[in-house]
């Protein structure tokens, strides 16, 4: 290998990620040692964003599309790096790309049963479970709020954090719902709408993620009040027949 070639070699002039997953979410271009050089090309396809992090501090963030890395497309990163009028040489920064579009098929579901104060059968314990799906929105707060330092992030890695965040409005919704137990599985199309909303207010502005879709599939009820409403319903089938 020649010297042009080797040199070649520890430049970066092509910029892209060929997503073929379907739960990333951000994803860190692996530039290892190399260096990104003057006019390198830059390839943001449809549903992703490509972040420059300079140092830890973030500065440019490039929507779709295809781009000619230079001074006059880099001003944040021109300033962080004291470019006054322009450059000419290769540069280093960690290039961030984020996924846009929507991860469905998540699930949710509650640990620990939640407490409800029914009218009828007194205090009770309830498990609840649903489906979710998770879109970013803001990327310059999604890495740093959630990504940190990662080479990559899925969503396995915000599972927990949103379980949590879910299951905490779910309690804060049964508490004021003023729904009897009995009558649960005929509003939950009614509550995951009221649930979507509490939660986006807890994701949104601070992980920079967007909830477009929630569901409530099951809410389902402490096996003794379950035997109670067989008795029952036993009971008024005996009476009919009286």
């Amino acid at each position: 290998m020649g010297l042009f070639d080797k040199l070649r070699g520890e430049l970066v002039d092509i910029v892209e990620w060929i997503d073929d997953s379907k739960h990333t979410l951000v994803w860190r271009f692996p530039r290892y040692q190399n260096e990104i050089k003057n006019g390198a090309q830059l390839i943001v396809r449809p549903g992703q964003k490509a972040v420059f992090v300079h140092r830890g501090e973030i500065a440019d963030v490039f929507d779709e599309g295809h781009y000619e890395l230079k001074a006059d497309n880099l001003p944040i990163l021109s300033t962080i790096m004291g470019w006054k009028h322009g450059f000419n040489s290769p540069f280093r920064s960690e290039v961030y790309f984020v996924s846009t579009r929507q991860i469905t098929d998540l699930k949710w579901g509650t640990p620990n049963p939640v407490m409800l104060r029914d009218p009828e059968f007194g205090p009770i314990r309830l498990r609840a479970f649903g489906t979710y799906t998770l879109k970013a929105v803001d990327p310059k707060a999604l890495l740093k709020e959630l990504v940190g330092t990662n080479a990559e992030f899925n969503s396995d890695d915000v599972a927990e954090v949103m379980r949590s965040i879910i299951t905490q409005a779910f309690t804060d919704m049964l508490g004021t719902s003023k729904v009897a137990a009995l009558d649960l599985a005929s509003h939950y199309q009614e509550m995951a709408g009221e649930l979507r909303k509490l939660v986006a207010e807890r994701v949104d502005d601070e992980y920079g993620l967007e909830i477009p879709q929630l569901f409530i599939v099951n809410v389902s009820l402490p096996e003794a009040v379950e035997k109670a409403l067989d008795t029952r319903t036993s009971m008024g089938v005996v009476g009919d027949m009286n």
